[in-house]
């Protein structure tokens, strides 16, 4: 009596071996740059829900800016890993979206009282609305960016873990 064989690669054939299931992979971690691009888009990001509340209810709040901070770090040390660069850069990026965020609340505010749009203000008047920050500026402008950048640090490190 003679066996068939089946053709080999065919895996529908009797006495086939299964293909292996493929193997799921972590993301990728630890990867330096990939977190400090993360990290700068997260605090745009950031930086424009910041400024969206902040100049629709006309007023800053602590909290913002804390996860305005915390979700930079977060998510760079998510992606980099861990090591000493990405809080630092993270906090430094939280500097940066509290500042924009800041800007951009002057410029929902003023273009709603000027009647224009909030683009032309920001991109028409940037040096004006720079001007007015200047002008504004008090303790508690202070106060938010180390908010920012404490907690920046803090969510890499959690991130990180």
């Amino acid at each position: 009596m003679s066996q068939s064989v089946p053709p080999p690669g065919n895996p529908f054939a009797e006495g086939a071996a299964p293909a292996p299931a493929p193997v799921p992979t972590a993301p990728a971690r630890g990867n330096l740059a990939l977190g400090v691009v993360v990290a700068l888009v997260a605090a745009l990001v950031a930086a424009g829900v910041y400024g969206g509340i902040a100049g629709s209810i006309e007023r800053e709040i602590g909290w913002a800016a804390i996860g305005v901070g915390f979700l930079t770090g977060f998510a760079a040390s998510k992606v980099g890993g861990r090591g000493p660069v990405l809080p630092v850069v993270s906090a430094v990026f939280s500097l940066g979206a509290v500042y924009l965020g800041q800007i951009l609340a002057l410029a929902i505010i003023a273009a709603e009282e000027l009647n224009v749009s909030t683009t032309e203000m920001l991109f028409e008047n940037f040096s004006l609305l720079t001007e007015a920050w200047n002008v504004g500026k008090e303790f508690m402008t202070f106060v938010f960016f180390a908010l920012a950048a404490v907690a920046a640090f803090g969510g890499a490190k959690k991130g990180a873990e």
